[in-house]
Formats: C-alpha cells, sequence, structure tokens
C-alpha cells in the first residue's frame, strides 16, 4: 500500500572494510543490493532516497526513480545519517535502510507501515527488536524525533542502542520471517551465505 506519509532513505555508504568492497553494488540474480532495497521501498512510498557521498556512483543502477541525498558528513554512521533526513525530508515518517540486507521482504514492510497509525503522537520510533537488541537500519522514525537525536548527537551520542533506549520507541516484534529478513552481510562469505538462501527460496 502506498504511503505519502513515509519517506524512506536507503544508506548506501559505500567501501566496506570488512567487506573489501562497496556492499551496495553486490549482486544478486542481477540486481545489486541497492535496486533491491529501493524495489521494497517503492511499495512502501514514492519518496525513496539514496543517502551516499558518491551519488555518482550509483547513477548507473536502476533505483526506481529514486532521488539521492549527498551526505553532508560521510563516515559519521547512521546516526548523523538519520539526522540529515528527519532534516531535509518533508514526511511525517522516516524509515531507515540499510542497503546490505539482501533478504528484505516488501510485504513485512509494507505490513509494519500500515500499523504506523495506530501508534499515539508521542511514539517517536517504531523499531523491530530481537535478542535484546534494537534493529535500527529497519526502523520507522517520526519526524518530531529529530529533536532528540540532535540534542543527543550534539551531548556525545554515538550509539543507535542506547538513543533508542531513552526515546518512546514501539518495539515490532520479531518472528522467524522478520528474522531472516533482518540477516545482513558485512563479509563476502556472509553475503554467499545469504544468497544461498536467497536463490534456494
Amino acid at each position: 500500500m502506498i504511503n505519502h506519509k513515509i519517506a524512506v532513505i536507503v544508506l548506501a555508504g559505500g567501501q566496506s572494510s570488512r567487506m573489501g568492497t562497496d556492499k551496495s553494488l553486490l549482486e544478486i540474480e542481477g540486481k545489486s543490493l541497492l535496486q533491491r532495497a529501493c524495489e521494497v521501498a517503492a511499495v512502501v512510498t514514492p519518496q525513496v532516497y539514496v543517502l551516499t557521498a558518491w551519488p555518482d556512483r550509483y547513477r548507473s543502477t536502476p533505483t526506481q526513480k529514486s532521488q539521492f541525498l549527498v551526505e553532508y558528513n560521510p563516515g559519521s554512521g547512521p546516526l548523523v545519517a538519520l539526522t540529515q533526513g528527519l532534516t531535509d525530508i518533508s514526511a511525517d515518517w522516516i524509515l531507515l535502510l540499510a542497503c546490505d540486507l539482501p533478504l528484505l521482504d516488501s510485504r513485512i514492510i509494507d505490513n509494519w507501515a500500515s500499523k504506523l497509525t495506530e501508534f499515539p503522537p508521542s511514539t517517536l520510533a517504531v523499531v523491530p527488536y530481537q535478542n535484546s537488541r534494537w534493529e535500527p537500519l529497519c526502523g520507522f522514525y517520526r519526524k518530531q524525533s529529530l529533536s532528540s537525536l540532535q540534542s543527543f548527537i550534539d551531548k556525545g551520542g554515538h550509539s543507535f542502542q542506547q538513543w533508542l533506549n531513552q526515546i518512546q520507541v514501539i518495539p515490532l516484534p520479531v518472528g522467524e520471517r522478520e528474522a531472516v529478513m533482518l540477516s545482513n552481510c558485512n563479509t563476502l562469505e556472509e553475503f554467499e551465505q545469504l544468497k544461498g538462501k536467497m536463490v534456494d527460496s
């Protein structure tokens, strides 16, 4: 279901030290991870942004009419990236997506997005939660969370886990399907394992 009150930011950070290459451009069945993430995002909303310091690197990648946001502070981490998104994009909610989630499922994401209207205005984030940890790079953040986030960063904070533990967050329960979807890849070995799961499914 298309929701115009939501915008999606796909993080395409570039070089990965453990991967040894740009994760965004790794391919499964002819599609890069960046393209796959943008296609999932487009199921939820037409407002899809790729946040990167290197937009020219990805312009040849088909990304469902996504727009590029040039990262102000490359290498500063996803908290700062979210701050930029909340500042620059006029949407009630931002869905922050890492591009290294090869098994993203548009049905799960769309179902989560459809529930946002059920939560009280005091809710600043809606984020998957498993094994006593938040999964912030597949989470929804309300526009009003910006002041809290900026204050946290200004005081030297840099941990998503710490910030989320300080604000009003609705945890999204993670079952078996959701846990599989949230599997990310930081090494080529992990990527090949997840790639195998996708091809087999």
